[in-house]
């Protein structure tokens, strides 16, 4: 099964990195976040990747042309400029790279794929996202339910300390714990072939007209994860997960 990822965005509230290369590669532990996205889904033995290129589309595409020697240890001869790999450590992804255009949104850009895509269920994510989702048991779910969409709905942690008060007098004090409550869109996305149907020739980002007609139908289907979830929008949500991989224990490892 294909696992298209989206990555072809500006990445404007991530500034300080984006202005000379895309959001996708902004390294976290010496690898960009894309890299640990897709290990994610090879871990569950997906590795058919098509990614969505946009913004700085050469930077991501120079990255996965020398995936080898940008990873590996090799000799090479000057004279002849043949290469002798010492211990490659390339794992055996097949990648496809598309050029969906600098200024298309993202519903626009999974259109364009469609060619690419064929009659065939696939999942979606966003190039700037992490998790220990369950993989099988999100298929499984998609499965179950029959529906064209799964969305993978998560509960991100708060951004401050969270107090429960009563009569004035704080009761418990949470520094920055996850939310007990509001849903968001996670990513994490299976879908069939048939949500195509909801993808207008507009313009259009896929959260809204598109999934917006797959809730009106009763398509979209929520698969809950209780789990580790993190974006990467901000410098200070790129500095957190940074902190979490030095940690030696990245929770998205799974």
């Amino acid at each position: 099964m294909k696992v298209v990822i989206l990555a072809g965005g500006f990445g404007t509230r991530l500034a300080e990195y984006t202005d000379s290369i895309p959001k996708p590669m902004v390294a976290i532990g010496g690898k960009p976040i894309i890299w640990h996205i897709m290990q994610h889904y090879a871990k569950f033995g997906h590795t058919d990747f098509v990614i969505a290129l946009g913004y700085k589309a050469e930077v991501i595409r120079e990255y996965f042309l020398n995936f080898n020697s940008l990873n590996s240890d090799f000799t090479v001869d000057l004279a002849t400029g043949s290469v002798q790999w010492i211990d490659s450590s390339a794992p055996n992804w097949k990648v496809t790279l598309v050029d969906t255009g600098l200024e298309s949104l993202t519903g626009t850009r999974l259109r364009r794929l469609a060619p690419i895509l064929g009659d065939e269920r696939f999942m979606l994510t966003y190039g700037d996202g992490v998790s220990n989702v369950d993989i099988h048991e999100l298929l499984q779910f998609h499965e179950r339910h029959g529906r064209k969409v799964t969305m993978t709905a998560v509960r991100p942690a708060a951004r401050f300390g969270e107090l429960e008060i009563s009569a004035g007098t704080v009761q418990s004090f949470q520094e920055k714990p996850q939310l007990h409550s509001g849903w968001i869109n996670g990513g994490f996305f299976v879908l069939e072939p048939g949500f195509f149907d909801y993808i207008p020739d507009d313009n259009v980002m896929l959260e809204r007209e598109p999934f917006n007609k797959a809730t009106a139908d009763q398509e979209l289907m929520a698969f809950e994860h209780q789990g580790f979830w993190q974006c990467m929008d901000t410098k200070r949500d790129m500095e957190n997960l940074q902190a979490l991989w030095d940690s030696g224990e990245p929770p998205w490892l799974t």
